[in-house]
């Protein structure tokens, strides 16, 4: 009889090493986009510091910072096609608004307001998903519509070390795998699910390793090194555009932050790791280095840049802070593209009973 131990961890695919020196082959990404990249990172985490004061000031409610885990959203976004399918959780603010979502509208929704929820038009971002590992079905059944339409679209959904606990992962990935829908499905490994250790959430040493089960390509990847991000993402994305079937990557990272605006880490998390991963592994400074060595950065264009960057985040502040209070009745829209009848019907006795309460009929 033939029995099979665990699987050893697969090796990390990275391109950068701690000090942003080139250990792999770079992807080939001109030197406007690596700066654009690159700036984007510093843009994020100055709007994640400043969306975390604003909620110590009780400004906006709840907030999920993502400080620490810009590489892993940034490079992966960057392999995206403006017309792919988006699913999020609520720690993927920084890849979104790279993708095209509005700072003030990523902080109105932290508000509490209806608008927040609303995608450009011309993007395809599903809302936040608070539901843990819910939005992986969700793309696997926007990629298999791709798939039918005939598109060249593919479907990507991102999600937490946590949500691979949760049955929707596994029927996601089963399904995805049995019917080669083009998805992507994009874990960021930060270690910590509110307060349970990644190591208690499964045996295996990897997430990555899992795909082999489904029948699927699994990649554990740097999540802290961009460009090792976007190539391994650019890989996914281009197998599951030419039929080549779903992936699985991991992206190895760490939530400098709490979990939530509502959470405590140092009552779970051991300082000396925290510190390490902040001053050792912070994925700004290392692709600033490797910039650097280039010729394509320097310290005066840093300085003009994190100056750039709070102007454009205050700027996104006072324009979510004064936008007008809602309608309760927008409760009802940015739901569907074609507002279903009996969703229009629930909508207009809404705005009879608050017309009736205001005194209006």
């Amino acid at each position: 009889m033939k029995t099979y131990a665990a699987c050893e961890p697969v090796p990390v695919y990275r391109v950068l090493a701690e000090d942003g020196s080139l250990v792999g082959e770079a992807p080939d990404l001109s030197g406007e986009r690596l700066v654009e990249l690159y700036r984007w990172m510093v843009l994020t985490r100055i709007f994640d510091q400043r969306a975390l004061n604003l909620q110590r000031q009780g400004r906006i409610g709840t907030y999920a910072p993502f400080s620490g885990q810009e590489a892993a959203q940034i490079g992966s976004f960057a392999a995206l096609d403006p017309q792919d399918w988006v699913f999020t959780s609520y720690r993927e603010l920084a890849g979104v608004m790279f993708h095209g979502f509005p700072m003030e509208t990523a902080l109105l929704y932290t508000m509490g307001h209806p608008e927040g929820t609303k995608s450009p038009a011309d993007r395809r971002i599903f809302p936040v998903q608070i539901v843990i590992a819910a939005q992986l079905l969700h793309a696997v059944g926007a990629g298999w519509a791709c798939r039918l339409r005939g598109e060249r679209s593919i479907a990507t959904a991102y999600f937490g070390d946590g949500a691979t606990s949760q049955g929707d992962f596994h029927e996601a990935m089963n399904f995805a795998a049995v019917f080669r829908i083009p998805v992507v499905f994009f874990c960021q490994n930060n270690f910590w699910a509110i307060s349970v250790p990644f190591t208690k959430q499964m045996a295996t040493p990897t997430v990555a390793q899992k795909a082999l089960a489904y029948g699927m390509e699994g990649v554990l990847v740097d999540g802290n090194d961009v460009l090792a991000v976007y190539a391994a993402m650019k890989r996914a994305v281009d197998r599951a555009r030419a039929g080549e079937g779903p992936t699985l990557i991991e992206a190895v990272t760490y939530r400098l932050g709490p979990h939530t605006t509502a959470d405590d880490p140092t009552r779970y998390r051991d300082e000396a790791e925290w510190r390490k991963w902040r001053d050792e592994r912070d994925p700004i400074p290392r692709f600033r280095k490797f910039l650097e060595t280039r010729g394509l950065w320097s310290e005066e264009e840093e300085r003009h840049w994190q100056e750039e960057a709070k102007r454009r985040v205050e700027e996104a502040v006072v324009r979510a802070e004064s936008y007008p209070k809602p309608n309760p009745a927008s409760v009802f829209d940015h739901v569907y593209g074609t507002v279903p009848p009996d969703l229009a019907r629930q909508k207009a006795a809404f705005e009879r009973r608050m017309n009736r309460r205001e005194g209006r009929e």
